[in-house]
């Protein structure tokens, strides 16, 4: 099926969502970017490809400042403002996970929950600036108030997997960690990003859209996944 390219408005100027429908739709996901890129990121163009063919209606939602032309991320408050304006807009017809990569990560923590959503999906989650962990947002993780899965690069310098399960306080082993509660009536997941980002996102291993941290979505309980770059998992906006 082909996408829908629509502007939307918002108090920060027009923002840009691109809508790629599932042929049997059960969920969406709404995905944003991070700071110096846009929804083009691979990653996020890769959900977009293989969200749909697992019933997941995927939302790429690119930021007015980035529309506008401008080569400065906007302050995370308006981030957030133009955020919430677009979900009240576009008002998905099913249950929805919101997030993306990097600063799209954290606006859906910060706005998840207000906005109704049942879920985040934080890929390179920024825990920190490069080499100032004392810095720290994890406020924003575990301040979601819904279950979070994040999915983040070994050698990621705005914080690792490793740095990520510390940081939530996780010491169970292997793969998957299930970390402390994301505030009320949430729970934190962290996972490495997996060598084949295809396999992962198609079903095939690891945490994937078929086997992922499960999330309730009304009646049903489900899964929620996505990745990163194969064969690079360090950070980039």
């Amino acid at each position: 099926m082909s996408s829908r390219d629509q502007r939307v408005p918002t108090p920060q100027g027009d923002a840009r969502v691109v809508t790629y429908p599932a042929e049997r739709p059960w969920a969406s996901c709404l995905l944003s970017h991070g700071a110096s890129g846009g929804v083009d990121a691979p990653d996020l163009q890769l959900a977009a490809r293989l969200l749909p063919a697992n019933g997941v209606e995927v939302l790429l939602v690119e930021q007015p400042w980035r529309v506008a032309g401008r080569r400065s991320a906007s302050p995370p408050p308006r981030l957030d403002e133009a955020f919430t304006a677009i979900v009240e807009q576009v008002a998905p017809r099913f249950p929805y996970v919101v997030g993306g990569r990097s600063a799209g990560a954290r606006v859906g923590c910060r706005t998840g929950r207000l906005l109704g959503a049942v879920g985040v999906l934080a890929l390179s989650f920024p825990l920190h600036p490069p080499g100032r962990p004392e810095r720290s947002r994890l406020g924003e993780l575990l301040g979601a108030g819904l279950p979070v899965l994040v999915v983040q690069g070994t050698r990621d310098a705005f914080g690792s997997a490793e740095d990520v399960r510390s940081a939530v306080g996780s010491n169970a082993p292997g793969r998957r960690q299930a970390g402390r509660r994301a505030g009320p009536g949430g729970r934190l997941a962290a996972y490495p990003r997996p060598r084949s980002v295809r396999e992962h996102l198609s079903g095939r291993r690891g945490c994937t859209v078929g086997a992922a941290d499960r999330v309730r979505l009304r009646e049903a309980r489900v899964s929620a996944g996505a990745s990163t770059l194969a064969g690079d998992d360090r950070h980039t906006c």
